[in-house]
C-alpha cells in the first residue's frame, strides 16, 4: 500500500514509547478508581505533584547552576545532553537534549507538533495544554497570540523561536534570571523556576514583596 504522505508511520514512531507507557497508566489509574482503591481526588493531587512540583525541579536546578556558573552555563549551550548528565538526569530512550538560551532579544518557546514529545528526565509529566492539538497548531502559526493566553506579553523587538521536539531532540529553554536576583544563592534561584519557564510560555520572575499570604 502507498504511503497517504500524512505521516502516520512518523507519528507512530515518534511517539511510540510515551504513548505505550500512558496507556499503561492510565490503564491502571481506571482500575484503581473503578475499584474504590484509590480516591480521585488523591490521584489528581499526586499528578499534580509530579507534573508541577517533583519532576520540574530537575530542570530547575540545571538553569539555577547554569546562572551561577559561567562554565557551567557555557557546557550546557554547546552540549546539554552532557552538562544534563552531570546531576544524574538522562533520557531513557537516548533522546539528546539541547538547551535555548532566552535573551532581551530572542524568546524560545518548545513544542512538539507530531505528538507530545518532552523531555521527561528534567521536567517530569508533561502538563495537558503541551499536549492539547491547538497548543500544538497554534503555538508553531501564532506563538505570540499563544504567548499572550500564558500572560505573557512580549514587545515587537523580540523575536520569538519556535523549535519542534521530536523522538530523537528535545529542548529546554534556558530562562533570563530576574532582575535583582544577584543575592539569591543557587538553591533560592531554583525555587523560582517553573516548569512552564522551561517550556517558554513564562518568565521567571522575583516574589513581590509582601506578596506572601
Amino acid at each position: 500500500m502507498s504511503s497517504s504522505g500524512h505521516g502516520h508511520d512518523h507519528d507512530h514512531d515518534h511517539q511510540e514509547v510515551p504513548s505505550d507507557l500512558t496507556l499503561r497508566v492510565k490503564a491502571l489509574e481506571s482500575l484503581l478508581v473503578d475499584k474504590g482503591l484509590v480516591d480521585r481526588a488523591a490521584l489528581d493531587a499526586l499528578i499534580d505533584t509530579y507534573e508541577h512540583k517533583v519532576g520540574p525541579r530537575n530542570g530547575a536546578r540545571v538553569v539555577a547552576r547554569a546562572w551561577v556558573n559561567a562554565a557551567y552555563k557555557k557546557h550546557l549551550l554547546e552540549d546539554a545532553t552532557s552538562a544534563i548528565a552531570e546531576f544524574g538526569f538522562s533520557g531513557r530512550q537516548g533522546e539528546h537534549m539541547v538547551a535555548l538560551e532566552n535573551t532581551p532579544k530572542v524568546h524560545n518557546l518548545v513544542v512538539c507538533t507530531l505528538c507530545s514529545c518532552y523531555p521527561w528526565p528534567v521536567l517530569g509529566l508533561p502538563p495537558v495544554w503541551y499536549k492539547s492539538a491547538p497548543y500544538r497548531s497554534r503555538a508553531v502559526i501564532d506563538p505570540r497570540g499563544v504567548l499572550r493566553e500564558f500572560g505573557l506579553e512580549l514587545p515587537e523587538d523580540v523575536e520569538v523561536r519556535v523549535w519542534d521536539s521530536t523522538a530523537e531532540l528535545r529542548y529546554l529553554v534556558l530562562p533570563e534570571r530576574p532582575a535583582g536576583s544577584e543575592k539569591l544563592s543557587e538553591d533560592e534561584l531554583a525555587a523560582l523556576v517553573t516548569r512552564d519557564a522551561m517550556v517558554g510560555v513564562a518568565k521567571v520572575t522575583l516574589p513581590q514583596p509582601g506578596a506572601r499570604s
